[in-house]
């Protein structure tokens, strides 16, 4: 063991200091963040986690060793010394918190030294993402980075006693599971002792805490890594962090409050910022009527509106005649100050956002004085049918109207993001501020044209609103669900239901789904019998904690709150993960790869 530390203890982190510490006699440890040579007087910059503190080597104190040893210093080589806390009189360095003092080094020991690193470990880094993430963990001694993570481990320490105070006990379930249909392709273990079987990595743990309601333990909670072989953005991550809640003899309405309270505690400590409560909610038909999409950005308003109805009869433009002809639907997005967008804007950078989800335009128009039309669309559309329309979007003089007519789901997705684009042209999303809200009311089901069958919207064990439940054998298209999902500022942040407590409800949902009584008894076997045993009515909701921590932390991307990312490849860029293995490894496990083919 160094001399150092086996005879002194660190007296505080290095961004702890302050005037208060005048004259003490400290020991810090810490990195290399620069080293300076002002006539003979060498200054150290200090890092660890908690921030900076400068180290003064002079060469008259302690005989000069320490200075002499101070002079071979570079970046990044970890040390430890000792010394006393001094003022730094009128040379005070208002960028960091320890900044009026300095420690005078009497000692001083080199730990470890580091060859010059791949890049400068200070926050304003124009380094490549993939030179970062190979030397991750350089990386993460960046302050930013760092202080993500602490904050990270701060909210984990609030969610924990936040449920607890509310009932809650944490519980771990398996990470080795069965494969289960949640939407995405299960990550594979294979099982050497059951050759040609697998294990499936849990997307969530949803059958597990179900389980536990039928254990009779009330209220559950987990924070939990959960697995998703998915293609990847920004926002997503092959493994990630969820937490976790189920709760017991519960109702849509009390799942809100407890979450409520929750998020509302949290963005009240981390960023001072009070949470309006109850947090209002919108069903899913509104939000898709009036937005276009199931999570919308409520810090500006900018609705759309479905002119269908107005146009139908009688309008003759091309492209709304086709579209409503076809099944499919015309809305318009009105945008007050028209004049932000340039004729360029409006016959290609539009359009080219539009296009992303299927659109193959958009129409506009601008609004001229007493209420005529220029544009694209102006010669289409008469005087009477022209005046019902800025009636219906409530356009004015130097207004913009953007229309979309095609099918349903092209029409929402592409206004949807047109009003996000729009929004941000015309500055109307102002900084720190957020706007949370409950979808609620989501259909049970969607259905594949393409696969002709109905897929579940949610998750299988998802049920019906109790009015509902006879439209399971009537017309499971038109069923809605029990089910809600939290979004702020345009961004899901979690999603839950109350679910199926009874197997014959479940068994219709499985019958649905096109799911044969082979499959549904091979995969679900376990759980319909665990239905038959007294379920009590229950439901829970799922809050993925890297997004949230993304947000509080001003993050992005989630690769800046995860310790160890992955790419959008899915590789670890660190580890070298996915790697190959030997192949008598393969063989001892009952695999042939198909590459080796």
């Amino acid at each position: 063991m160094s001399n150092l530390l086996a005879t002194h203890s660190r007296t505080r982190l290095c961004g702890e200091y302050s005037a208060d510490h005048i004259d003490e006699q400290v020991t810090v440890f810490g990195w290399v963040q620069s080293y300076r040579d002002h006539g003979g007087v060498i200054f150290i910059d200090l890092r660890d986690r908690s921030g900076i503190v400068q180290l003064r080597f002079e060469p008259w104190v302690a005989q000069g060793v320490a200075h002499k040893l101070a002079d071979m210093l570079r970046s990044e080589w970890a040390i430890g010394a000792r010394g006393k806390v001094i003022s730094r009189g009128d040379n005070i360095n208002r960028k960091i918190p320890t900044g009026e003092v300095e420690v005078l080094c009497d000692e001083l020991e080199v730990f470890s030294e580091s060859p010059t690193p791949p890049f400068e470990v200070k926050d304003d880094l124009d380094t490549a993402e993939a030179i970062r993430l190979k030397y991750r963990f350089l990386d993460l001694r960046r302050a930013a980075l760092s202080r993500n993570f602490q904050l990270r481990s701060a909210v984990y320490q609030q969610t924990r006693s936040y449920f607890a105070d509310h009932g809650f006990i944490e519980i771990e379930t398996p990470i080795l599971a069965n494969a289960t249909p949640e939407g995405a392709r299960d990550y594979l273990v294979p099982a050497r002792v059951s050759p040609g079987r697998f294990y499936a990595l849990p997307q969530s743990p949803q059958q597990f805490k179900q389980l536990l309601m039928m254990s009779g333990m009330d209220r559950y909670m987990q924070i939990c890594r959960c697995f998703r072989d998915e293609d990847l953005r920004a926002d997503r991550q092959p493994e990630f962090t969820q937490l976790d809640l189920e709760l017991s003899f519960t109702t849509v309405d009390q799942v809100r409050t407890l979450l409520d309270g929750y998020v509302s505690g949290v963005w009240r400590e981390v960023l001072g910022f009070e949470v309006t409560t109850p947090i209002p909610s919108i069903t899913y038909d509104e939000a898709m009527d009036k937005y276009g999409i199931d999570r919308p950005d409520l810090r500006f308003s900018l609705p759309l509106t479905d002119l269908s109805d107005l146009l139908r009869e009688t309008v003759t433009f091309r492209i709304f005649r086709g579209a409503l002809d076809a099944g499919g639907i015309v809305k318009a997005l009105y945008i007050p100050d028209g004049k932000a967008f340039s004729r360029k804007d409006l016959d290609k950078v539009l359009p080219a956002e539009a296009a992303i989800y299927g659109a193959k335009g958009v129409a506009w128009a601008r609004v001229q004085p007493q209420g005529a039309w220029s544009g694209p669309v102006a010669k289409g559309v008469d005087d009477q049918l022209r005046a019902s329309l800025n009636e219906a979007l409530g356009a004015q003089e130097g207004g913009l109207i953007l229309f979309s007519a095609d099918k349903p789901s092209v029409v929402n997705a592409a206004l949807a993001r047109l009003r996000v684009v729009t929004a941000e042209r015309l500055g109307l999303i102002k900084p720190n501020t957020w706007s949370f809200v409950w979808v609620t009311d989501f259909p049970m089901f969607e259905y594949d044209e393409n696969d002709e069958r109905f897929y579940a919207m949610h998750h299988p064990f998802t049920s019906p609103r109790w009015e509902d439940m006879d439209l399971l054998d009537s017309d499971p298209g038109a069923a809605k669900a029990q089910a809600y999902d939290l979004v702020v500022n345009g961004m899901e942040l979690g999603g839950g239901s109350i679910r199926i407590h009874r197997s014959d409800v479940q068994q219709k949902v499985f019958e649905t789904l096109g799911l044969a009584p082979e499959e549904v008894a091979e995969k679900f076997g376990f759980f319909i019998e665990a239905l038959r045993y007294g379920t009590p009515p229950h439901g829970g909701i799922a809050l993925g904690l890297d997004r949230l921590l993304m947000l509080l932390c001003g993050a992005e991307s989630l690769r800046d709150v995860i310790a160890f990312p992955k790419t959008q490849r899915a590789t670890d860029l660190l580890t070298g993960a996915p790697s190959d293995v030997e192949p008598s490894q393969l063989t001892e496990l009952s695999i042939r790869s198909a590459v080796d083919d």
